[in-house]
């Protein structure tokens, strides 16, 4: 058998959940950048030295190492539901970046993560911005597939959908087979519940730095391996209109179960007109969470108040839900720099079932 490691460049890095993922199967990442000192100083603390921290277009790719694998995801926030949605904007322009060290290094394949929202967006021709990608990958000799994955098929405990475009040299990649299902059907293992994930900790001491109890489940075993402590395991400062919103909303439920009377415009407004079903939502213990977002520290904006105790997830919580290891360290300068670092991230166990399916066609 051949020791021949992988090589991997891994454009847009973030703080590492990408990379985590492909470095679990062997791959050897031999380049990163990022423009966010914050998640660049978290991915050398856990991940290495070969990030550099810069702006991408100012970087020429024949100064960067062969590989064999490119990897990455722009930033997503001009394709999001949740945004502006302006693919002409600095930010939506750096998925052309991406192409363009594509064409420069030419790998034998890459990976490309995005958000759903790029498989509606569309360019100032009212071309789709997705299948203008397809288009020039294929134009530089690559079969593409791309695909939405759910994170839960895989064993994160989140039902977090992304778009990923994968490409070839060879034969049309195809997607890894999900591990789990909802119901745990035709020999899948059912989804990881949040309870499954967290309940070993959920309890929020003074002392938090400490385990209270033994992992109660195969995903918080694997969670703790190389860890004996918590760390960002802190709950978020609550306002009395917060701590009045969590207390009347139940496991699994949301805005609609806030009383009318609430002082809040903006539920008032909701509860008449609707909105989404995770704003100022409640997780279910027996589910898996909805996708945890850069501002997992209030309710307003997504499903993030804990499943049995009056308070917001932790950090660690949210690092949980997204599968990131225990041991995992958050390095940032502020605590919404953390909260991003963490809500940008790709789940590592979704970038492993991608990995280990690539090693086939590299």
């Amino acid at each position: 058998m051949s020791d021949y490691l992988i090589k991997v460049v891994s454009l847009f890095s973030g703080g590492g959940g990408l990379d985590l993922g492909f470095t679990r199967e062997g791959y050897d990442i031999c380049w990163a950048i990022d423009f966010n000192k914050d998640a660049v100083n978290t991915y050398r603390a856990n991940l290495g030295d070969h990030i550099i921290c810069g702006d991408i277009n100012a970087i020429n790719p024949c100064d960067v190492p062969d590989c064999d694998v490119i990897i990455g995801g722009p930033p997503c926030q001009s394709f999001s539901l949740a945004g502006k949605r302006d693919v002409e904007d600095e930010r939506g322009r750096l998925v052309w970046t991406y192409l363009n060290f594509i064409r420069e290094k030419q790998p034998k394949a890459f990976v490309f993560e995005n958000v759903t929202g790029l498989l509606s967006a569309r360019a100032y021709n009212k071309t789709k911005v997705i299948d203008n990608l397809i288009s020039e990958f294929n134009k530089l000799g690559y079969s593409v597939n791309a695909k939405v994955l759910n994170a839960a098929d895989y064993g994160v405990p989140q039902k977090r959908k992304r778009v990923i475009i994968v490409g070839t040299r060879k034969e049309l990649f195809k997607f890894p087979n999900p591990t789990h299902s909802e119901k745990g059907n035709d020999g899948l293992i059912r989804y990881v519940s949040v309870s499954e994930a967290l309940s070993d900790i959920e309890k929020v001491s003074d002392n938090a730095e400490e385990y209270n109890c033994e992992p109660k489940t195969p995903y918080q075993k694997m969670m703790r391996e190389h860890s004996t402590c918590l760390m960002d395991h802190e709950k978020s400062s609550v306002s009395k209109l917060d701590a009045y919103i969590i207390e009347h909303v139940p496991p699994g439920g949301n805005y609609m179960d806030i009383p009318d009377d609430v002082p809040s415009k903006r539920i008032q407004r909701l509860k008449k007109e609707g909105g989404r079903t995770t704003y100022y939502g409640r997780m279910d213990p027996a589910e898996p969470s909805y996708t945890i977002n850069t501002y997992f520290n209030r309710p307003n904006v997504g499903c993030n108040i804990h499943y049995s105790e009056d308070r917001f997830i932790t950090p660690r919580e949210a690092l949980r839900l997204q599968s990131f290891p225990d041991s995992f360290k958050i390095v940032a300068s502020s605590k919404q720099a953390r909260n991003l670092i963490i809500g940008n991230a790709v789940p590592p166990l979704l970038a492993q079932a991608i990995a280990k399916e690539l090693k086939k066609y590299v």
